[in-house]
C-alpha cells in the first residue's frame, strides 16, 4: 500500500476556509505555532459560535485518559451538523493507544483533531493507524534560510509589502521563532498603519520599510544592532563601540538590550562561517550565497565582503566571544553590560 503523504499549512488551511473537513487529523512535531492557528480556524468555520456551547471539546493529553476522550469524539452533533473535539498534547494522554480503532471507523459526524508537540514513534500505534486512516501534518522548525520568505508570505497575506532590508533586519533581530515572528510583524503593521501622510498629503502605500523594524523596537536609523553589525563586518571597531554604548544608554535595561545585541551578532557570525573560503565565496552568484546562508540576494555582497575580513580561527575566536558573554550576561559575571559588551568588541575586531 503506498504511504499517503502529509499535508502542508497551507493545504490544510484552505480546506477548512471552504469548510472541507475530515473527521480526523493528527498533527504534530515542534512547532506549534502553525497547528495553533489551524486549529482556531477548524473551530472558526466548523462551528458557529451558538453551536460551540454543546458542540467542541478542547481536552488537554496530561489532564485527560483516551476512554473519557473516545466518548467525547463518539457523540453525536446537538443542533448542529458537526462536533468539534480537539486533543493537545495527545501523546500525553494515558491510554492513548486506544485511538488505533477509532481511527479505523471515526465517527463521521465529528471532527476530531489531535495534536503531539513532539514527533512520536510513527511506528507504534495509535501514530501509525492514525497516519494510515487520518489526514496528518508534521510541523517542523523553520530553517533560517525559510524565514525570510515566511515573514514576506506573512506581511502580503495581511494586505503589506514588506521591503527586502526590512525582512532581512526582522530575520536577524528574531530568528526562527514563528510566534515570535508573527507577533512582530502585528507589532509592525500597527506601527506602519499609524504613520502619518507623506509630505504631498496622500495617505502612504500598505508597506513596511527598514526603518519601521528599527522604530517600532525602539532603536534608531544610526545606533541599532544592524549599524553595529555592519560596523563590525566592515572593520570598524571604534564606530561599532560607538554605536553599542549608546544603545546601551538609551535603555533602562541594558542587559536585556546587550542579550539582544549577542543573539543578533551570533547569527551574523553563523553566516559567516556557513560562506566557503573568500576567493569561492566571491566567484558565487548572488543567489546561491542567499541560500546558502539564508539572506535575500540583495544583502548577498555585503556578508561576503564581511566574510573575507574574518578567517576561521577568527571565526572560532569570535564564537567563543559571543558565548563567554551571553554566559556573562545572563548571570555568570557581575560585570556590568557595557563593560562586557566593550571586551567582546576588542575580542571581535578582525586581527585580534
Amino acid at each position: 500500500m503506498a504511504k499517503k503523504k502529509g499535508h502542508s499549512f497551507e493545504q490544510l488551511r484552505t480546506a477548512f476556509r471552504h469548510q472541507n473537513f475530515e473527521p480526523l487529523y493528527f498533527f504534530y512535531g515542534e512547532e506549534t505555532f502553525q497547528p495553533d492557528q489551524l486549529q482556531d480556524l477548524l473551530i472558526e468555520e466548523a462551528l458557529t459560535e451558538a453551536e460551540r456551547e454543546f458542540n467542541l471539546d478542547i481536552v488537554y493529553g496530561a489532564e485527560a485518559e483516551a476512554a473519557q476522550v473516545l466518548a467525547l469524539c463518539a457523540e453525536y452533533p446537538v443542533m448542529a451538523q458537526r462536533r468539534v473535539v480537539i486533543v493537545r498534547d495527545f501523546d500525553k494522554l494515558s491510554g492513548n493507544r486506544a485511538f488505533k480503532s477509532y481511527a479505523e471507523q471515526p465517527n463521521p459526524q465529528a471532527v476530531v483533531l489531535l495534536a503531539a508537540s513532539r514527533k512520536p514513534n510513527l511506528s507504534a500505534h495509535p501514530y501509525r493507524a492514525l497516519r494510515e486512516h487520518g489526514v496528518w501534518a508534521h510541523f517542523e522548525p523553520l530553517y533560517e534560510s525559510d524565514v525570510p520568505g515566511w515573514i514576506k508570505k506573512r506581511a502580503e497575506a495581511q494586505g503589506y509589502q514588506i521591503e527586502p532590508r526590512a525582512v532581512q533586519r526582522l530575520a536577524d533581530y528574531v530568528g526562527t521563532d514563528l510566534r515570535a515572528i508573527a507577533g512582530e510583524i502585528e507589532k509592525l503593521i500597527t506601527f506602519a498603519s499609524g504613520r502619518s501622510e507623506d509630505a504631498a498629503g496622500s495617505a502612504p502605500a500598505r508597506r513596511i520599510t527598514a526603518d519601521d523594524v528599527l522604530h517600532a523596537s525602539g532603536q534608531t536609523r544610526e545606533f541599532n544592532v544592524f549599524e553595529l553589525q555592519n560596523a563590525i563586518g566592515e572593520g570598524r571597531p571604534a564606530d561599532a563601540q560607538r554605536i553599542a554604548d549608546r544603545m546601551l544608554r538609551r535603555v533602562s535595561n541594558a542587559k536585556s538590550e546587550a542579550i539582544m545585541i549577542v543573539s543578533v551578532l551570533n547569527a551574523f557570525f553563523a553566516k559567516l562561517w556557513k560562506l566557503p573560503p573568500p576567493a569561492e565565496a566571491r566567484r558565487l552568484s548572488n543567489k546561491e550565497v542567499a541560500r546558502r546562508i539564508g539572506v535575500s540576494p540583495y544583502f548577498a555582497r555585503e556578508y561576503v565582503a564581511a566574510a573575507g575580513r574574518f578567517d576561521p580561527e577568527a571565526l572560532a575566536r569570535a564564537f567563543s566571544a559571543l558565548l563567554a558573554a551571553d554566559y556573562e550576561l545572563k548571570g555568570g559575571s557581575r560585570r556590568s553590560a557595557a563593560l562586557i559588551m566593550t571586551l567582546l568588541l576588542r575580542r571581535l575586531a578582525p586581527g585580534q
